[in-house]
């Protein structure tokens, strides 16, 4: 791959709405494109014999069972709700 050019970086930097002198744009020029340098020498590992991992740890998800349990009572609910409607909470509409 090309070294990042002073364009792409202006260019990145205005889709994220970041406001970039000269010489912040010369400077990420440089670390970005040590970046894709390092990248791309991982490429030259042999990684034939290395199992796909979405983890560097063997860890696993601890989670409690998915259980049904009887919730509030409605009215207790709505008791402490700021303002009701039909036996439902109603809040401020948000989206016109």
């Amino acid at each position: 791959m090309p070294d990042i050019s002073k364009e792409q970086v202006q260019h990145v930097a205005d889709l994220a709405r970041l406001e970039m002198n000269e010489t912040e744009t010369e400077k990420f020029t440089k670390q970005l494109g040590d970046i894709i340098h390092f990248a791309e020498s991982l490429n030259e590992l042999d990684t034939t014999e290395v199992p796909p991992t979405t983890h560097v740890l063997e860890i696993r998800n601890v989670m409690r069972e998915d259980t049904v349990e009887k919730g509030l009572p409605r009215e207790l609910v709505l008791k402490n709700a700021p303002d009701t409607q039909d036996g439902m909470i109603r809040v401020p509409t948000i989206v016109e």
